[in-house]
């Protein structure tokens, strides 16, 4: 080991300026080299900027909804007695649609009614004192007791003057006073009884069954109401699921009717994009069943929350549409196309000549043969051009990228321009 350090060591002794001018030689050639790639002229593809209508959008899918929707619900157990309708009639308002049996609803309405009634006797006896018979009967008490107590009242005042003369006896004044004090407290009970004849809680108690009874005979006018359901608005009968003599359960749904002559575009915009909305924006909504139709609306909504839908976190926004002939119908999936920004007659650029430097977006401009790098500001885009806005003149031409792999674009380098 020792003997082949000391050979390997005699040798780059011996021969060191041989390796350096070797090196040295092989430095130069890269170099040569690297000079001669470097002024070799780049093919590459290129593009003149060009003026355009730029529009920045948002594009994403959407659902279609009524803007105007009515739900009918069974309001009980009950079957289905007449209808009026079918799916797909269109509606005045006031129009009966269906009936249901409303024979028990009835019979609960006129027992309901009934009890009412009787509450509400008891109520107005309660503020009056009673009956009017009892009313009556206890108004003959109390002048029978107010007569009784003035004739005691006359009994003592003859007495207590026969007393002073001596015909009679402190005994009779005695008890002449003893039969004016009852019959003064026999009246003041009958007065105190026409004023409070019932205490607070029988008050609260008759009041409260009235409430009750108030309370059940809404409910079943309520019923009774629901039981023979009419169109609330002009609209469009368009889920009617259920059939004349079918048995319905309390609160399956009997039908829907909306105004589709305007429908609601609820359209899922990704969470990225949120903040570029606005109200009053522009849209275009187009269905894949009628491709050459595009329904025009604006933004009417902006997102209250983000919430899931399916895998993408978005928010809900949504879009009038006017729809005077139906032919957007509820639950269709629709493509919508949310208009950010539209600019005419401005300088664009396809998007491949765009390059970013720390955030600083430039392009190579050609002049003379040459790749210029010029700074850029951008405005608008979409999926293919860019709007500049700073940078660039109308008609310059701009490369787009190198046709060879081993020649990438640097400022300076010559270039050929190749379709």
């Amino acid at each position: 080991m020792a003997l082949a350090d000391k050979d390997k060591s005699g040798f780059f002794g011996r021969h060191r300026w041989l390796v350096l001018f070797l090196g040295i030689g092989l430095a130069v050639i890269l170099l040569a080299s690297f000079n001669s790639i470097r002024d070799e002229v780049i093919p590459v593809r290129a593009a003149t900027v060009e003026r355009a209508s730029m529009r920045s959008v948002i594009s994403t899918n959407g659902k279609i909804e009524p803007s105007q929707n009515f739900e009918a619900h069974a309001p009980v157990n009950t079957t289905v007695q007449h209808l009026f309708v079918k799916e797909g009639d269109h509606v005045r308002k006031g129009q009966m649609l269906l009936q249901l049996d409303d024979s028990s609803a009835r019979s609960q309405a006129a027992h309901a009614q009934a009890q009412l009634k009787g509450a509400q006797a008891e109520v107005q006896a309660v503020q009056k004192g009673g009956s009017q018979e009892e009313v009556l009967t206890l108004q003959t008490q109390i002048v029978k007791a107010r007569t009784d107590r003035d004739a005691s009242q006359r009994s003592l005042e003859a007495f207590r003057r026969l007393q002073q003369k001596g015909a009679a006896s402190l005994g009779e004044v005695k008890e002449a006073e003893n039969g004016l004090q009852r019959a003064q407290a026999d009246l003041d009970l009958l007065e105190h009884k026409q004023k409070e004849r019932y205490s607070r809680p029988e008050v609260e108690h008759v009041e409260a069954q009235k409430s009750e009874a108030q309370a059940a005979y809404s409910a079943a006018e309520d019923i009774l109401q629901k039981s023979n359901i009419v169109a609330p608005f002009d609209g469009v009968v368009y889920v009617l699921p259920v059939k004349q003599g079918a048995y319905v359960q309390a609160g399956e749904l009997l039908l829907q009717v909306a105004d589709l002559s305007q429908v609601l575009v609820r359209a899922y915009v990704d969470e990225p994009d949120i903040g570029r909305l606005t109200r009053g924006q522009k849209t275009e909504v187009t269905w894949d069943a009628m491709p050459d139709r595009i329904w025009n609306g604006v933004v009417e909504m902006l997102p209250s929350t983000v919430k899931l839908h399916g895998t993408r976190n978005v928010g809900e926004t949504a879009v009038i549409l006017d729809n005077h002939d139906f032919r957007l119908l509820p639950n269709t999936n629709v493509s919508v196309t949310i208009i950010i920004a539209q600019h005419d007659g401005v300088l664009t650029i396809p998007r491949e000549a765009l390059r970013q430097d720390d955030a600083k977006p430039y392009v190579y401009q050609i002049v003379n043969d040459k790749l210029r790098r010029r700074a850029v500001a951008l405005a608008a885009s979409n999926l293919t051009r860019i709007e500049v806005s700073d940078g660039l003149n109308d008609k310059d031409v701009v490369a787009l990228n190198s046709m060879s792999t081993l020649k990438p674009l640097r400022d300076g380098s010559p270039v050929k321009v190749v379709q």
